[in-house]
């Protein structure tokens, strides 16, 4: 069987008792769980380049971080996701991810997996595989070292490449997340979709959002998906597929490749009717909305002296509220639809 032919989810189960269901009956079953904001790339659809970080004291312990998840978890979450800013750059983040590991070998979780840029991939790929992370998303934009480069004020492309490989390696699956801009990688999708495939790895592109305040103004580079899959498909055959992550992508196999892509597409094509997914960030807020402002702080909840009863049942009010979709719009001019960035928020 190849990498391709896997199935990507089993068939959801029924709620259980204790699921998180909001108010639009969406059954919450994924968490997707911010660890630090901190980064060491600077993308300039991410952050601006001279980010202020967050004191240490606003940023939840490890222990806090896997109190949340683990309550989560006893609320029916099958899937949790580990993300940053970057997350492999948080002091001890690996004694974080192997205790969070005991929820797969209970049963209780389903996936436990990691979003990365993958800088330091190459240092952690062992110890992830062996706390029984089976995929990661590494972020991947382009294969032009000096535009990777410009993108992430200063990175090197040679470091990310060498931790994907060493990932495969140790025989995790990769999914690359490319961010579609208009100005400088538009041409190149082709050819990282091949790159991709070739390597038995996944890609999904994402449309730029409008989240956060960045140094350039995202209207210059938003491109519609819709028009690069036309373009994609006056020469290969993409056929869509019924498949599904957990996350926003909808899927395509694309016939001459052998490979799957997939396509996040809040703008030009919202994805809010299906959605199961929360984010906390590192300081302990929860959003139940990527494109909204919706805040329910379980910092303070934790740190009140709450026991367990009393953490779910904030969770449980917030998720109540999830609102029923995100309000993203772009345009020159306009705002971002969220204040907070995608750094802090955990994407």
């Amino acid at each position: 069987m190849t990498p391709y032919d896997a199935p990507l989810t089993q068939a959801e189960p029924a709620p259980a008792p204790t699921a998180l269901v909001d108010g639009f009956g969406r059954t919450v079953r994924y968490l997707r769980l911010s660890v630090t904001d901190r980064c060491d790339l600077r993308c300039v659809y991410c952050m601006p380049e001279r980010m202020q970080f967050l004191p240490k004291a606003e940023v939840l312990t490890l222990d806090e971080l896997d109190r949340i998840a683990s309550a989560f978890v006893r609320l029916g979450v099958r899937k949790l996701r580990i993300t940053g800013g970057e997350p492999l750059v948080r002091k001890g983040v690996m004694d974080l991810i192997d205790g969070l590991g005991r929820h797969l070998r209970s049963g209780a979780l389903d996936e436990l997996t990691l979003t990365t840029n993958g800088t330091r991939l190459a240092e952690f790929a062992g110890d992830l595989a062996k706390a029984g992370v089976k995929r990661i998303n590494v972020s991947l934009d382009t294969l032009t070292p000096d535009l990777f480069a410009r993108l992430t004020r200063g990175g090197d492309l040679g470091q990310v490449l060498n931790g994907v490989a060493a990932a495969q390696a140790e025989g995790l699956h990769i999914k690359l997340n490319a961010v579609a801009l208009k100005d400088d990688n538009a041409a190149e999708i082709p050819e990282l979709i091949r790159w991709a495939h070739d390597r038995g790895c996944d890609l999904t592109l994402i449309e730029t959002m409008p989240i956060g305040e960045v140094d350039e103004d995202r209207t210059d580079q938003f491109l519609s998906l819709k028009d690069v899959r036309r373009d994609l498909e006056s020469f290969w055959t993409l056929e869509d597929l019924p498949l599904n992550t957990g996350g926003p992508a909808r899927y395509a196999r694309i016939a001459e490749t052998g490979g799957r892509l997939g396509f996040i597409t809040p703008l030009s094509h919202t994805f809010c009717e299906t959605c199961n997914r929360v984010r906390l960030t590192c300081t302990g807020t929860l959003h139940t909305c990527l494109g909204r402002e919706d805040a329910s702080d379980l910092r303070a909840v934790i740190r009140g002296g709450a026991n367990d009863a009393d953490l779910a049942d904030a969770i449980r009010l917030a998720v109540d509220a999830k609102p029923e979709g995100h309000d993203f719009h772009i345009g020159r001019g306009l705002a971002p639809a969220v204040s907070r960035r995608m750094s802090t928020t955990g994407g």
